[in-house]
């Protein structure tokens, strides 16, 4: 993956409801969705699912008019050919549950070594984690790791943990949802959903990558 990461500490395994609630939620929010065990999705998400909608006025979505003389049909549009700076709004995701009894424990272990201060400020000793791995490196990707891993915490719980860029932490440190942080500087944030959320409607938004 090239893209930014999130990752959502779990206090429980996720129950088969849970699990039920995961997988249907990532095969509505996909253009594609392939399940390469449980609870490990390689999927294609269609971002207007998130809530990102393409924008007419933003040249990293629309068509380049003036190649077309004005306002595009969609016939001509055909046989000119997508515009190369244009963003596919089915944006590639890697999310994967991880640990005991689920698959890559190896991954959560050394995850989980690395970051000692993060079960006091969670409140909790994290048994399993979700990865929320984007491969891609847009803008649009970065909004939609935030998104898309605030959806997947909708339905199966969790607090999530963001790596911080230099200095973000001043940024995000009144943000509602946010729980606090954790290492050295730059810290990890840890959050809600609703951090998440209140942090990717910031102008500039950008994750560490």
């Amino acid at each position: 993956m090239s893209g930014p990461v999130l990752v959502i500490e779990l206090p429980e395994p996720v129950s088969p409801a849970g699990m039920r609630r995961f997988r249907a939620l990532m095969a509505g929010l996909s253009s594609r969705c392939e399940e390469k065990r449980p609870g490990s999705f390689d999927v294609h998400v269609a971002v207007e699912r998130l809530g990102i909608a393409p924008s007419r006025e933003d040249p990293a979505w629309t068509y380049p008019l003036p190649l077309l003389g004005g306002a595009p049909d969609e016939g001509l549009a055909a046989l000119a050919g997508p515009d190369p700076r244009r963003d596919d709004p089915h944006r590639p995701f890697d999310v994967y549950l991880m640990g005991p009894g689920v698959g890559d424990e190896g991954i959560f272990e050394a995850e989980h070594a690395d970051a000692p201060a993060v079960p006091a400020v969670l409140g909790f000793t994290p048994t399993h984690a979700v990865n929320v791995s984007a491969a891609c490196n847009r803008p649009v990707d970065h909004l939609a790791t935030a998104l898309l891993t605030a959806a997947v915490m909708d339905v199966i719980g969790g607090v999530a943990c963001a790596e911080l860029r230099d200095g973000q932490a001043s940024l995000v440190a009144e943000l509602p949802g946010l729980l606090g942080f954790a290492g050295e500087d730059p810290p990890d944030a840890l959050g809600s959903a609703g951090f998440l959320r209140a942090w990717a409607a910031l102008p500039g938004f950008r994750l560490l990558k």
